[in-house]
């Protein structure tokens, strides 16, 4: 647990008392703060309150003795409309801030140098988040990863020299840090989302932004420029004087890094140099991984770590639960739990990444199906469709060979049966549902390790090394 300091003695409200509220609620009070929990949720109140903290209704409380609001990033901040916890504080005159505000600063009380990466962006924050992590250790450091990835950033060991935190950041966690400065700061890329919660897509791009023009100095600014709203935010911290550097995966760079032909490249000053191949790394396939692994790679030149340590841990990445996961292999069939997405976007990038494919998909359907695929059904050797979406998937597949399975263990034994049969060399059974899990799964992990274990059941599937 980090204890915040920069509040002792001081009255904090805390709104929202979930896992990084509640964690929250610890840190504040370890270090010497007088916390205020709650919560519109009766039974998270009642947890905290039995975990020793005082709960009151922030309706019915002077807020003159508040020196802040520390508010669970999933409560609204701006759009709609501001939760009405917002608006007490702002009527008061009470600060507005997130646990991620409370991380930096007891960064800069007490290990301002010590290094911190915050990552963010539309898609990818996960994987990159998790691979540079993974760099880090490989390097030798104390590494401490979380925010949206999982873990509440409170809950980790405090910022020290040799220690690095490697935090995943929402946009909804970036408008709750009015002063993140991290000494590396990486932005993918910027695609419509949130836009609930953020009004429009120029307000969702300028709150990501944030990430990448708060690096402190000496820092490093990374931006992903294969989309126009990354292009201009690059190029305005350019003219800021940050030091930026570049990322593409779709086109060379004057100054920069970028893919070419499975081989992360360095230009800078007219020169070229490789950096590190990608080619073989099944926990990285797809444009979208190669995105992810170059980043990753800026993040841990700019950090010092050698290329020869930088391409043994590619090489040794695991990858993330659920997220084009390699479960097994039998013969030449391999099976790939892609869980994770959940949407045709992200389904998009599974099926770019492989060409012999026996697809299980279906769930609760979203709003366009699965109609913005059609480009890769040429990739689609059978279907298998589970779940409310598989009639409207089937009419959408039309002449595409599929089978309405129902439920996913049927799926996976008619799959594996099929690709074997086959007789393809780089057969793969890939669980991309394009759709929520919630018809039949409570989430999409525990749909994901549900296919894991259908998959390992079968006869003679090895684990993939």
């Amino acid at each position: 647990m980090i204890p915040v300091t920069s509040f002792a003695g001081k009255a904090v409200a805390v709104f929202g008392l979930g896992g990084s509220g509640l964690a929250s609620c610890h840190a504040l009070k370890a270090g010497g703060a007088d916390v205020i929990a709650a919560d519109d949720n009766a039974e998270n109140v009642a947890k905290a309150a039995q975990a020793g903290f005082i709960t009151a209704d922030l309706r019915n409380v002077s807020w003159a003795k508040f020196a802040a609001l520390v508010l669970a990033p999933g409560v609204p901040l701006t759009h709609p409309v501001p939760h009405w916890s917002v608006l007490k504080a702002r009527e008061a005159g009470v600060e507005v801030i997130g646990d991620i505000e409370l991380f930096c600063r007891e960064r800069r009380r007490h290990a301002p140098d010590a290094p911190f990466v915050a990552i963010t962006g539309t898609n990818g924050k996960s994987t990159t988040t998790a691979l540079i992590a993974h760099l880090t250790k490989v390097a030798g450091y104390d590494t401490q990863m979380g925010g949206n990835i999982g873990t509440a950033i409170l809950s980790l060991e405090p910022p020290r020299t040799g220690r690095v935190h490697v935090i995943e950041m929402s946009s909804y966690q970036i408008d709750l840090t009015p002063s993140l400065d991290p000494s590396v700061g990486i932005l993918l890329n910027v695609s419509e989302d949130h836009i609930d919660r953020h009004g429009t897509i120029e307000h969702y791009a300028a709150v990501k932004e944030r990430l990448v023009a708060g690096v402190q100095g000496g820092g490093t600014s990374i931006v992903g420029v294969d989309d126009g709203y990354c292009r201009d935010i690059a190029d305005r911290l350019d003219r800021a004087g940050k030091n930026v550097v570049r990322i593409s995966v779709k086109n060379p760079l004057a100054s920069g890094i970028y893919v070419e032909h499975g081989t992360i490249v360095r230009a800078a000053g007219g020169a070229r140099s490789e950096v590190a191949a990608l080619g073989g790394i099944g926990s990285l396939r797809g444009q979208h991984n190669a995105q992810n692994a170059a980043c990753a790679a800026a993040a841990a030149l700019a950090m010092g770590i050698s290329q020869d340590v930088l391409q043994n841990g590619l090489r040794s990445f695991p990858g993330l639960a659920h997220r084009m996961e390699q479960v097994g292999r039998r013969g030449n069939v391999l099976f790939v739990n892609d869980s994770k997405g959940t949407n045709a976007d992200a389904t998009a990038h599974a099926l770019s990444s492989f060409s012999e494919i026996f697809w299980i998909a279906g769930g609760k359907p979203k709003a366009g199906g699965i109609t913005g695929l059609t480009g890769f059904f040429p990739r689609i050797r059978k279907a298998y469709l589970i779940g409310e979406a598989a009639q409207e998937f089937s009419g959408t597949l039309g002449t595409v060979p599929h089978e309405i399975s129902q439920t996913l263990d049927v799926a996976v034994e008619h799959a594996a049966r099929d690709a074997e049969a086959s007789g393809l060399t780089d057969a793969v059974v890939l669980l991309s549902p394009a759709c929520a899990s919630f018809d039949q799964y409570r989430n999409f992990e525990i749909r994901g390790t549900k296919f894991r274990e259908l998959v390992q059941a079968l006869p003679g599937v090895q684990p993939v090394v």
